[in-house]
């Protein structure tokens, strides 16, 4: 078969998907789709930790590229991180989901003690239950609990094992979207990894606004809250690698971004600028995020 008749042969395979109205569930009838002006951009930022309310099958990619800022580089040297990952969601039914919400690669650039290792992250996944879902009022609520195994390479501040508990609402107003989610991330050893690791408690807020069938633009707010009373370097790892942090050491960000639907409403492409609010020592700084999301 000719390279052509392939392409005409997948094109004609994706269309019934890509203009799909009812969302894929594994177990049961497939669930109608909201009206696109009422469909919530997914989660743009913190894509480990930040996780909406709803029931759906997609796949999303991630780039992310940041730099670390003035007071890390006094311990740290200098330098920046990148992580390149994939996700999965899967609706088993039409109120519970699997999350493969962590894998990927991180790559340390001139990172000083970290220098210029890269390796695999751990793998987390977890199951997800709106048990909220009301359409009407576009009122949606979940909670979920994963796991974070530790496979991933402890140069890369990984190799950590982590349990964690999450809750989310999401609430639609026209077209104005808010949604939140508040995470407890445990540690199964605080002796874990290259540097250690502890409990830490995350926050997100997001907003978004569909302006027409094309585009919506995002603003996001993320904390991160260490729970380790006695932690050795004074310094929170954030969503990018296991760090205790210090019990004080709190880290606030925004993200001003937006998502493109050139080719409909199932396949979204975002990017997003993230910054941090307070001076804070950990691997923040300045951040681009740059994702894609397919929905089946």
């Amino acid at each position: 078969m000719k390279t052509t008749d392939l392409m005409l042969l997948g094109a004609i395979t994706l269309c019934p998907i890509l203009s799909a109205s009812n969302g894929f569930v594994l177990f049961g009838d497939n669930v109608p789709k909201p009206e696109q002006e009422d469909k919530f951009v997914r989660p743009l930022t913190a894509p480990y930790f930040h996780e909406d309310s709803f029931v759906t099958t997609d796949v999303r990619a991630w780039y992310v590229n940041h730099s670390f800022d003035s007071d890390t580089a006094a311990v740290l040297n200098k330098g920046s991180v990148s992580i390149a990952a994939v996700q999965v969601r899967l609706a088993l039914a039409k109120s519970i989901q699997f999350v493969a919400y962590k894998d990927g690669y991180t790559m340390f650039d001139d990172a000083g003690a970290l220098d210029d290792n890269e390796g695999l992250n751990d793998i987390g996944a977890g199951i997800k239950w709106a048990f909220l879902q009301n359409t009407e009022s576009n009122l949606h609520a979940a909670v979920g609990v994963g796991y974070e195994a530790a496979l991933g390479k402890e140069d890369v501040l990984q190799n950590t094992d982590e349990f964690r508990i999450w809750a989310s609402v999401n609430k639609g107003f026209g077209k104005l979207h808010v949604g939140g989610t508040l995470n407890y991330i445990i540690a199964a050893d605080n002796s874990d990894g290259l540097l250690g690791n502890s409990d830490i408690i995350t926050a997100h807020l997001h907003l978004d606004y569909y302006v027409n069938k094309l585009f919506s633009p995002v603003v996001e707010i993320n904390g991160y809250f260490s729970q380790d009373k006695a932690a050795a370097l004074p310094v929170s790892g954030v969503d990018a690698g296991s760090l205790p942090g210090g019990k004080s050491n709190y880290t606030y960000s925004i993200a001003f971004g937006g998502e493109l639907r050139p080719f409909g409403e199932n396949i979204g492409i975002r990017a997003a600028y993230e910054t941090e609010l307070n001076d804070n020592i950990s691997l923040f700084g300045d951040r681009w995020t740059v994702s894609g999301v397919f929905e089946f």
